[in-house]
């Protein structure tokens, strides 16, 4: 059948309606609209520009089987049908077919409803269950009597479904049309005595049409054998009867029993049982009826869900020759049972939640449906156990999961929720599923010391009066405290065994009338390997980075960097790259650790290229640090998530324009520093004449040879103007 001729009929695209209380838009497009078909401006409808759904990322969400049919251009803001709707697929015979679905904007998280309702088009003809029927009707038959012919069906609803019978042109009968309750029945009623000797058969045809524009129509070849003898028919006690059954009832179960009688005698006047015009249908799968009682029974599968009511046509029929046939109805209510779980449904919306969370942020959003009706379908839905989230009422079982607590990822940094959702049924059904949330962090902490200030005290010499002086290690604190009648020297003296040294960490501090920071002398241990920093530190793992094929000699593909807790040279960090044999394609700055392509891509490079970086320090002996890293080619930059790019910089060396503005500096400073010292000198020599001979051999006791192995010349000079010139100079 050509539908597509037909698209055109009308496609139905407006706005309904903004429900505040609901906060739901309602659209409406017409059923087999060509894929693509604009069915609305979601960026108009809500007021916002279409610049602002795509910031926003606004998109449609994929949770339940409506989401396929529709998507959303964030350029435009226009709502589009994007697979074939077929309405007799979606919602049946259903009049009302409306689709929910859910659209989510970011940055603020917002949800919008949208509901879609689908219009028919009238894309179905109508049909009968077979092709050719036939009816036995006595010769004897009076005018007026009434024969039931099969039911046309149609699949559309509304204006679109099934309207009205034409029977064809003949003296005989007349076609009286009256409606179901489901459906429009058609019976023949005989308008002229028949006479089997003059036309024993009779050739008719029954059209079922539709209400379309244009209508569409469907047959039903009709043949009426006449037929003598018989002439009494047989009579239902009822013409209607009602029943109920309990969904699921077992296979075998009577539900009722329908009975007629004939007044004609011996065969004429046996009666036998059957369903009339709804062989093969879902309606004769589900019961049987006894052929000679005329119960009814229970023989396959009732469930209400599917169908709430179900109508059946009997017909009794006699034995005799021509055999007569009336017909009744029975109606049958399917009573619902709770007998279906609730669903649960959850769509995360973070992949992670920061810990410092703001109460209300929405995390999740969850769904909850019963197939069951009434109070069996009627869920309630909660979170077991205690956590800082809480379960908030969207609309018509939709909840959003949201915030609703402090959040410390030290204490918890993930948690499994636990979602019940139960019904009022008798007894209550309930089904529950798990949502895993990981809490992300934030630098919500600062550093903390594991030790307290520890005292420690030693004999020192000192020439200021109630001075002090301490120094630290690592986390620990050491006083050392001296009075003033100690014995004047300006060497601080500790006693052996001293705590034991590190050189990173120990530093002496004296206070008087000023301040000095002073090395503790400790030779240095290579202990400590280099440590590669975030976010290539991962143990183990293996690092994946991007690059174009299309990158330049120079590009720049990533940077490792590294510490050492040594100092000095073992501090000294050195990087070196290891790649696949004949590959040539990479180098690593040995200083700066910036990985840097060597030459263009060719077709022969391989895709991926795996990478060894090795960070060694510059201890005796060295020690080192692994990490792997696979290098991949892409086509285009598009495919790159992340690229940074840079122009290729040529790697940092000390120049001789360094050396010369160093050795410059050295000088000036020396100088000035020699010109300081030598003023000082000569205006303190005048002051007293013993100070050279005394201050030198002050500061012989003050500077053993040890000290002065580990002193700069600078620190020298200092250590001789502070030393020798400060104690005999104050008057100055």
């Amino acid at each position: 059948m050509d539908v597509t001729k037909y698209y055109s009929f009308w496609i139905v695209v407006f706005l309904s309606l903004w429900d505040s209380s609901l906060g739901q838009i309602v659209y409406s497009v017409s059923e087999e609209v060509n894929k693509g078909t604009v069915i609305g401006n979601i960026a108009k409808d809500l007021k916002i520009s279409a610049q602002e759904l795509e910031s926003r990322m606004f998109q449609i969400m994929p949770a339940g089987s409506n989401a396929k049919y529709f998507d959303v251009n964030v350029k435009t803001g226009s709502l589009f049908v994007k697979d074939r709707i077929d309405r007799e697929e979606l919602c049946g015979s259903n009049q009302k077919c409306a689709l929910n679905l859910e659209a989510l904007a970011q940055n603020p998280h917002r949800l919008y409803r949208l509901e879609i309702i689908v219009v028919d088009v009238n894309d179905n003809a109508p049909f009968f269950p077979e092709s050719t029927y036939v009816v036995n009707v006595t010769e004897i038959a009076n005018e007026g009597d009434r024969f039931p012919l099969p039911i046309a069906k149609d699949s559309d609803v509304g204006s679109n479904s099934l309207k009205d019978y034409k029977l064809s042109s003949n003296e005989y009968f007349s076609l009286d049309i009256h409606s179901g309750q489901k459906s429009m029945l058609a019976e023949l009623v005989l308008q002229k005595a028949l006479d089997r000797e003059k036309q024993a058969a009779i050739h008719l045809i029954l059209t079922a049409v539709d209400g379309g524009k244009p209508p569409k129509s469907g047959t039903l070849s009709i043949v009426v054998d006449v037929i003598d003898v018989n002439d009494n028919k047989p009579i239902f006690r009822k013409p209607l009867y009602k029943v109920k059954v309990k969904e699921n009832s077992p296979i075998g179960t009577k539900i009722i029993s329908v009975s007629a009688s004939d007044l004609d005698e011996g065969i004429n006047s046996e009666i036998q049982y059957s369903f009339l015009g709804h062989e093969n249908t879902d309606e004769t799968n589900r019961f049987t009826i006894n052929s000679k009682s005329g119960e009814i029974a229970v023989q396959g599968q009732i469930d209400y869900e599917e169908d709430s009511a179900i109508e059946l046509r009997v017909q009794a029929r006699d034995k005799g020759s021509p055999p007569k046939s009336t017909h009744c109805k029975v109606l049958i209510e399917v009573v619902d049972e709770n007998d279906n779980v609730p669903e649960i449904v959850t769509t995360p919306l973070l992949e992670s939640v920061k810990e410092d969370a703001k109460p209300g942020t929405a995390v999740a959003l969850v769904t909850v449906s019963d197939k069951d009706g009434g109070k069996n379908g009627i869920v309630h839905c909660a979170l077991k156990g205690s956590f800082p989230f809480k379960l908030e009422t969207s609309y018509n079982n939709h909840y959003s999961l949201v915030v609703d607590g402090p959040l410390d990822r030290e204490s918890a940094s993930l948690y499994n929720i636990t979602i019940t959702a139960a019904d009022e049924g008798t007894p209550s059904l309930s089904s529950s599923t798990v949502i895993t949330l990981h809490i992300s962090d934030v630098n919500d902490n600062a550093p903390d010391f594991p030790a307290p200030v520890i005292n420690y005290s030693a004999p020192v010499i000192s020439t200021h009066p109630d001075g002090s002086w301490s120094f630290s290690k690592s986390t620990q604190q050491y006083d050392v405290c001296f009075s003033s009648d100690t014995i004047k020297s300006d060497v601080v003296v500790f006693p052996s065994p001293f705590p034991p040294a590190d050189a990173e960490l120990i530093s002496i501090n004296g206070e008087d009338t000023f301040t000095r920071t002073q090395t503790l002398p400790s030779t240095e241990k290579n202990d400590n390997s280099p440590v590669i920093l975030p976010p290539y530190s991962e143990p183990g793992s293996v690092n994946s980075e991007n690059i174009p094929y299309s990158a330049e000699a120079g590009y720049f593909v990533a940077k490792i960097r590294a510490v050492d807790a040594d100092s000095g040279y073992n501090a000294l960090l050195s990087y070196h790259l290891t790649e696949p044999k004949g590959t040539n394609l990479f180098r690593i700055g040995s200083s700066t650790g910036e990985i840097k392509t060597k030459r263009r891509m060719s077709d022969n490079d391989l895709k991926t290229h795996p990478l060894l970086i090795t960070v060694s320090d510059n201890g005796e002996p060295s020690l080192s640090a692994t990490m792997s890293m696979d290098v991949v080619v892409v086509e285009s930059l598009d495919d790159i998530k992340t690229s940074f790019r840079e122009v290729p910089v040529k790697e940092e060396s000390f120049s001789d324009l360094n050396l010369y503005l160093l050795i410059a500096i050295v000088s000036v400073s020396v100088i000035f520093l020699l010109s300081l010292v030598g003023l000082i000198a000569v205006k303190c020599y005048r002051t007293d004449s013993s100070f050279s001979r005394d201050g030198i051999r002050v500061a012989s006791q003050g500077l053993d040879k040890g000290d002065l192995m580990n002193l700069s010349f600078l620190e020298i000079l200092s250590e001789f103007s502070f030393k020798v010139l400060q104690p005999e100079c104050k008057q100055l």
